[in-house]
């Protein structure tokens, strides 16, 4: 099994994964790194603001040789009842 160590990036920068995980396949390391990027994703729209810049969060894979896999998640919050309405509707 080869040891894969998973980085985090938003708007504020790098967290570096020091430790990382020893996987056996591929497809594990996909599995690992959606799960993360799930949970980045989760803290990330709970704590901004209703409406704001389009965010992106990123999960940056890389084993002993360089990178492997980036697992990457974009949005955008619209508070649409607070935002004018056009005429018409």
């Amino acid at each position: 099994m080869a040891r894969y160590y998973f980085n985090l990036r938003d708007d504020k920068g790098i967290a570096l994964d020091e430790e990382g995980l020893e996987l056996s396949s591929p497809r594990a390391v996909q599995a690992e790194a959606a799960k993360s990027v799930a949970d980045l994703a989760r803290d990330a729209l709970l704590s901004a603001p209703l409406t704001g810049d389009r965010r992106e969060l990123a999960i940056d894979v890389r084993d002993a040789s360089g990178p492997v896999m980036q697992v990457k998640f974009c949005f955008q919050i619209e508070d649409l009842k607070s935002r004018p309405r056009s005429r018409g509707h």
